[in-house]
């Protein structure tokens, strides 16, 4: 039997929620590994491409200066672990889920440690 206009409808609005739910999971995992990738090589809002010359800040509250400030010491921050993706880790703060999905793979930190 052929399917109605209202079946199609429903499943289109399934998928759709799926594809919402893939989309979240899969941007925490990006954001996680942008955020490290800045905190390793230092990166600035600038280096990035991003404009910051026409945000506000929030009335009551200054904008912060845009004078460069040194960078800090990254020896400390520098990869201790990665992955064949390219996948890098300092090994400070939470475990990346890259590398928990490793060491739930068998992998164990010695063998991702650079």
């Amino acid at each position: 039997m052929a399917k109605t206009y209202l079946e199609v409808q429903k499943q289109i609005q399934q998928l759709q929620k799926e594809a919402d739910a893939l989309r979240k999971k899969e941007a925490a995992g990006v954001l996680e590994r942008i955020k490290e990738a800045i905190l390793i090589y230092g990166f600035t809002a600038s280096d990035l491409g991003v404009d910051t010359s026409g945000v506000k800040a929030p009335k009551g509250r200054r904008v912060k200066s845009t004078v460069s400030k040194p960078k800090p010491n990254l020896d400390s921050a520098a990869p201790k672990y990665k992955d064949d993706q390219g996948n890098v880790w300092g090994g400070r703060g939470p475990r990346p889920a890259w590398f928990k999905a490793a060491l739930e793979s068998g992998k164990t930190a010695e063998e991702l440690a650079v």
